[in-house]
């Protein structure tokens, strides 16, 4: 029996077997050919990155009340100058000694007490917020001290890996440093922290023309 159809994959439907006639033929779903599956921006560590990586009081580095404490805050951009709600700030930091809590340190480990120098924001309105302790400055390697500075990775959406970049402080010494010596002026304003009532701020620009200055590492 035949039938009139509008619908070429209908229309030339194979029916030399016992399939209802005119019934398009599916595939068997077998592979002849190599399963691509791609990647999307909002597929590769974000915006699900947040989920069990941060943790209530992930933003400690320093236990609430300690003497001396501080906020660092500031606000994450995208490269069109949207804030990026769904990211997570990572900072790692010295003490206010210059040392690390972490038995690797040859100088042996932080003794501040309550301190960890680790902590994890994520960042809701775009936000992030740390609760620390100002470090003081660290050996180079060479003989000679970094300024006193805070070490920070950013994970958001649209990001293969994280980024990596620092955070000074505006009122230290900062001429001798050997990261920032290699910087132009526009490049150092990237990375230094300004004072503010509880602590300080230093927004985090991940593109753009105020591009934040990120490392290799």
């Amino acid at each position: 029996m035949a039938f009139e159809h509008d619908s070429p994959l209908v229309r030339d439907a194979d029916e030399s077997n016992d399939r209802r006639p005119g019934t398009p033929r599916r595939g068997s779903g077998f592979l002849d050919e190599p399963l691509l599956l791609r990647t999307t921006p909002s597929a590769t560590v974000g915006p699900y990155l947040a989920i069990g990586l941060t943790w209530p009081d992930g933003a400690d580095a320093v236990t609430p009340g300690t003497t001396g404490e501080i906020w660092l805050r500031g606000t994450v951009f995208d490269g069109n100058g949207d804030v990026v709600p769904d990211a997570m700030v990572e900072t790692w930091q010295a003490d206010p000694d210059g040392r690390f809590a972490h038995a690797d340190d040859p100088r042996g480990s932080s003794s501040t007490p309550g301190f960890r120098g680790f902590a994890r924001s994520a960042t809701p309105g775009g936000e992030y917020a740390v609760r620390t302790l100002k470090p003081g400055p660290v050996p180079d390697g060479e003989g000679g001290l970094q300024a006193p500075h805070v070490d920070v990775s950013v994970f958001a959406r649209g990001l293969l890996d994280r980024v990596v970049t620092r955070v000074y402080f505006a009122d230290d010494d900062l001429g001798t440093d050997p990261v920032l010596v290699g910087l132009s002026p526009e490049q150092r304003a990237t990375l230094v922290a300004q004072p503010t009532d509880d602590g300080y701020r230093l927004d985090i620009h991940l593109q753009g023309d105020s591009e934040t200055v990120f490392f290799a590492v």
